[in-house]
């Protein structure tokens, strides 16, 4: 999609992704999360590398950055948030995502997650930002644990992985991907000290338990896929017209891509990583800030 003279950019084919961002200096990539200061900027792909130089024109010229996250505006998971927000499920504890996804591999057209380690987390950015945008709370630490196995015919590696987040308060999150589920399953779990609620993409089903009561109550949530793209869209044009905030701006957004490198790291290392903030001690991160870029009002598609 192409607005306001290139205000806004979607372009789904890898291959055309970089000369459509140098024509219209703005960028939205299906799939492609943001990595601003992996451990290796070798394997990066110059798309990703883009996305932050992005960031750091918009930090000089103060232009609108938004960062494309398209399921804050699934009326399920807003839904969810609804609770978590009105105190209804009281003090959130631990909350949960579950993503097994065995078809992402099926349909890789670059197959790409065959060589590329940790491909998985680089395909789901989206739950570590959605446990940021779902809780208002950023993690202290991650630890992570992944394996390689099985005899599908498309593999990865690691095809099962699982993140552990700690806070700073009583708090404790988890990240559940693997390409090995078929069907797909994707869920959202949150528990608080009054109740719990459970939200499954698959079935568009709520379940809400509240303490003290042995009946657990039911909501049905259908969506339209393409409504949530229109109301992403509309977001971004009311933040560049100064309407309303940005849904997702970039100091949000990149939290996701800090516990993707802690959690690379982890793995790697097999031990509990710190969450850095935004690149403050990263000599990358640093040295991009410092480099020469266009300025950008963007919609970057996630």
């Amino acid at each position: 999609m192409v607005a306001r003279g290139g205000d806004a950019l979607k372009s789904a084919p890898a291959e055309v992704r970089g000369e459509l961002a140098a024509a219209a200096f703005a960028v939205a990539c299906a799939d492609t999360p943001l990595a601003p200061h992996l451990e290796s900027m070798a394997q990066v792909p110059p798309e990703m590398r883009r996305l932050v130089e992005m960031k750091a024109a918009a930090d000089r010229t103060g232009n609108v950055l938004v960062f494309g996250f398209q399921f804050h505006f699934h009326p399920g998971l807003r839904r969810l948030k609804q609770l978590i927000d009105s105190g209804e499920l009281g003090t959130v504890l631990y909350a949960h995502c579950h993503v097994g996804t065995y078809i992402t591999l099926a349909n890789s057209r670059s197959r790409y997650q065959a060589s590329f380690d940790a491909a998985l987390l680089l395909d789901y950015a989206h739950q570590p930002d959605l446990l940021y945008w779902l809780l208002g709370r950023r993690p202290k630490g991650v630890y992570a644990a992944g394996c390689r196995g099985g005899s599908l015919e498309f593999q990865s590696n690691p095809n099962v992985i699982s993140l552990t987040c700690d806070y700073d308060e009583p708090l404790i999150t988890s990240i559940h991907l693997n390409y090995l589920q078929s069907p797909e399953r994707h869920d959202y779990e949150v528990v608080g000290d009054r109740a719990w609620a459970r939200f499954d993409f698959g079935t568009g089903q709520l379940r809400v338990g509240r303490m003290g009561r042995d009946e657990v109550h039911q909501e049905d949530i259908s969506v339209e896929r393409d409504s949530m793209y229109v109301a992403e869209h509309e977001a971004f044009l009311g933040a560049i017209d100064g309407k309303s905030k940005p849904e997702s701006p970039a100091e949000s957004a990149l939290q996701a891509m800090e516990v993707f490198e802690a959690s690379l790291r982890s793995w790697k290392e097999q031990r509990r990583v710190v969450v850095a903030d935004n690149g403050s001690t990263d000599g990358t991160w640093r040295a991009i800030q410092a480099g020469g870029a266009v300025p950008v009002l963007s919609l970057i598609h996630i």
